[in-house]
């Protein structure tokens, strides 16, 4: 079921939004050579704690972290390590929740660390290009795969993979809420958008083939080829005339195409 959000439970999701994307732009003079992805973590944490955060990934199932931190070709669900340090050139993707008097928000960033390859920042900038193509497409009335089809069209005519077997995500009070917001599909197909939904939309990308393997530790999402990838993600609201995008600093409300 598809949970319509009220102004209440909205003015909360809007506070957690703004909290997170402060958070996770903290996070960017530690994206360098030489640290971990556990200091990463820990950075997180302490920093969704002190904005008065709950760290809804922390106990969800048995995963024991704040954060995702998906480093090269590992796509998602990559799981903080001692082990796993930053070099130079490494595209690494953040992935975090955080909750604000019981009310989820959800976003992903992608950085590079040093100055990195142009084939890198090329993947991130189809990345975001596919998810902002996505959100402009926004507003009551469209099928939800009008968005789906918007982001798999951008990926695939820049010459990159889009995931298939990992989806955005309706997102409230629970961190996973229906509907599923694939990132592929032909339009015109499943639920019409409706003011008040609040959805996680999350381009998932992959810079060849888009097949996926899950490693023995039961989180970790790696490219069956080696491939890297790139993963960027916003929370937003349905308005009355487009969306409002609620894990963003600047100015956020997209206007929906008329």
């Amino acid at each position: 079921m598809i949970i319509i959000k009220n102004k209440q439970a909205l003015a909360k999701m809007r506070t957690a939004g703004k909290k997170l994307a402060r958070v996770v732009e903290s996070v960017r003079p530690l994206i360098k050579a030489g640290v971990t992805t556990a200091e990463i973590d820990a950075h997180l944490e302490k920093g969704l704690r002190h904005n008065g955060l709950v760290p809804v990934c922390k106990g969800y199932g048995s995963y024991k972290h704040a954060s995702c931190i998906s480093v090269n070709d590992t796509v998602v669900h990559g799981v903080p390590s001692d082990t796993i340090v930053l070099e130079d050139g490494d595209c690494v993707s953040v992935d975090l929740v955080g909750s604000y008097k019981g009310y989820c928000a959800d976003m992903a960033r992608t950085f590079v660390v040093g100055k990195g390859s142009e084939d890198v920042h090329r993947l991130i900038r189809v990345a975001q290009a596919s998810l902002d193509a996505g959100l402009a497409l926004i507003k009551p009335g469209i099928h939800l795969s009008d968005v789906s089809h918007a982001i798999q069209t951008i990926v695939e005519d820049a010459g990159f993979g889009v995931l298939r077997d990992f989806v955005g995500h309706g997102i409230g009070k629970d961190l996973h809420e229906d509907p599923q917001v694939p990132n592929f599909g032909k339009p015109g197909k499943g639920p019409i958008l409706r003011a008040g939904m609040t959805l996680a939309i999350e381009p998932m990308i992959t810079e060849n083939d888009y097949k996926v393997s899950v490693q023995s530790d039961g989180w970790t999402v790696k490219t069956v080829d080696g491939g890297w990838a790139a993963h960027v993600e916003d929370t937003i609201v349905v308005l009355a005339d487009g969306c409002d995008i609620l894990t963003r600093l600047e100015e956020s409300v997209v206007e929906g195409n008329k």
